[in-house]
């Protein structure tokens, strides 16, 4: 049986940008925010760096902006850049005002900590401790559960998008009207409708067989986006971070950028430095750099991983600068502060994604997003580090501000077809989907990984064609499971992230093929639209 709900805004997503947003718009709107686990098991909770932020006189807006397009390759919109950056510093503050625990200074119970990550030429990265996503997640987790107009849904993942195009009313114009949603825990759909819908669900990096992110990260927000007719931007732009620790049961566990900006170096299985070859900047060269220094040098010796040193720094220093880090190695037998770590790269963060403005919104009237699942134009071919809870704080707060003024006629929820089970039936068999997922995921790491050819491209085209109409045909006969919803939106970012490599004939940031070594003259974005799919 299914269940019908109406609010004023719904937020698909409740890590940074989703929390956020709900806690911006005003006490007099109902808020309904979708958790797809327990609230608080996103990325937003993994992010270990920080905040980026002009926060010190000897910093500035100028230097935060040229150090955000250096590290986008060319491709960063720099209205979309100086409008994220001039705002740091107000989006920081208001996480203060939040409550969130930021690390200060020895001493000082007014000036902040700030630390270096690669790329940035200034120490602006302002952090609690090693674990600052946690620290921003906890607090914003807080503060949502006290306001009385905000209700959180756990235990829920999003089917898809309802508009008034798929609801046959060809007479106005296209709008999102709310979402069916599945109930993990009972299996019920839910229809909502809402005045306005928020998609703040994160980015996409499961569709690779190694991540640094949590099981949730499966593109859901951008594959609903593009079914619904929002245009979707460079999405061949997937940054692989390029130290995870590499153990059998240290599961996607990150190790901080700021650990290299702290002074930690890469080094061979013989203990010799090798970044020094690829970069001037050496170990705090931007990730894409790293990344792909660090993969040739494990095929060129043919090795498992490489490691990260920084046990020549004392252990007070290591232990209270990444207490988190120090901890979890130890529970896999690592002694950061007497050994190095054995680190590989993995799939990190979606640098494409849903065309937004600088208000948030999409293509298609009442929906808005934020966060990981969007393009804004800041992170152009390659994300600088620390800029990405940043952008979620200040486009969170501009789609709220957006709302605020938005005028949408409350769409009658009566009127929305509730989910319709009435002609599928339960699948006796699950392993398609498990099967279709770990095939997905291990040929998009094959052929379309940090290093690319238009062979390798072709040869993931194909399959994922196969498997799209595989899913397809599964979707259209069973009925939904999270799994499914997860594996059918995975399925058409792995497409999205195809097609959009296959038409970049440069190597340019993130995206590395050796069929186009060279960089083209002509910087442009790649836009993929559904209407000519």
């Amino acid at each position: 049986m299914s269940v019908r709900l109406a609010t004023d805004v719904l937020i698909i997503g409740s890590g940074a940008a989703g929390l956020t947003t709900a806690l911006s718009l005003p006490t007099s709107m109902n808020i309904l925010v979708i958790s797809k686990g327990k609230i608080g098991t996103g990325s937003t909770a993994w992010a270990q760096g920080g905040v980026a932020g002009v926060l010190d006189e000897v910093d500035s807006v100028d230097q935060h902006v040229q150090d955000t397009v250096n590290a986008g390759a060319g491709l960063c919109d720099p209205a979309a850049v100086r409008h994220t950056i001039e705002r740091s510093s107000s989006a920081i503050h208001w996480l203060i005002e939040q409550g969130v625990p930021f690390t200060r200074v020895d001493g000082s119970d007014v000036e902040f900590h700030l630390t270096r990550e690669g790329g940035h030429s200034q120490r602006r990265i302002i952090h609690a401790a090693d674990a600052t996503g946690l620290a921003i997640s906890e607090t914003l987790i807080k503060r949502v559960r006290q306001a009385p107009n905000i209700q959180i849904l756990e235990n829920h993942v999003a089917i898809d998008l309802i508009t008034t195009e798929k609801l046959g009313l060809v007479d106005q114009e296209n709008r999102c009207v709310g979402a069916y949603i599945l109930d993990t825990l009972t299996d019920q759909a839910v229809t909502i409708g809402a005045r306005f819908t928020v998609l703040t669900s994160g980015g996409a990096s499961k569709v690779y067989l190694y991540t640094s992110n949590p099981d949730g990260a499966t593109g859901d927000g951008i594959a609903m986006a593009w079914r619904a007719g929002c245009r979707i931007v460079n999405m061949e732009f997937n940054q692989f971070h390029p130290t995870c620790l590499f153990h059998p049961k240290a599961k996607s566990f990150l190790i901080s950028e700021a650990l290299r900006g702290e002074g930690g170096l890469l080094k061979l299985p013989n203990g010799e430095r090798f970044m020094q070859h690829f970069d001037e900047r050496a170990e705090l060269a931007p990730r894409d750099i790293v990344a792909r220094a660090i993969d040739h040098e494990m095929k060129r010796l043919g090795v498992d991983n490489l490691y990260l040193d920084i046990s020549h720094k004392s252990p007070d220093f290591i232990k209270s600068h990444f207490p988190t880090i120090y901890r979890r190695c130890l529970e896999y037998g690592f002694d950061m502060t007497k050994e190095p770590l054995p680190v590989v790269p993995a799939a990190h963060y979606t640098c494409g994604g849903i065309r937004i403005d600088a208000q948030g919104a999409t293509d298609l009237a009442g929906l808005f997003a934020a966060g990981e699942c969007t393009y804004t134009g800041l992170h152009g071919a390659n994300r600088l580090a620390s800029n990405s809870l940043l952008e979620c704080i200040v486009y969170a707060q501009a789609a709220a501000e957006h709302i605020q003024v938005s005028s949408a006629t409350q769409f009658d929820p009566e009127k929305l077809p509730l989910w319709d089970e009435s002609r599928v039936g339960d699948s006796d068999e699950k392993i398609v989907i498990t099967h279709n997922w770990d095939e997905l995921r291990r040929f998009m790491w094959d052929y379309v990984g940090i290093v690319r050819t238009d062979k390798r491209l072709e040869r993931a085209k194909r399959r994922v064609g196969l498997l799209k109409q595989e899913i397809s045909e599964y979707y259209s006969n069973f009925r939904v499971t999270a799994d499914l919803l997860e594996l059918r939106n995975l399925v058409v970012v792995a497409e999205l992230i195809i097609e959009s490599a296959l038409s970049r004939k440069e190597s340019r940031g993130l995206h590395f093929t050796r069929s186009h070594p060279e960089l083209s003259d002509q910087a442009q974005i790649t836009v993929l639209s559904p209407k000519k799919a």
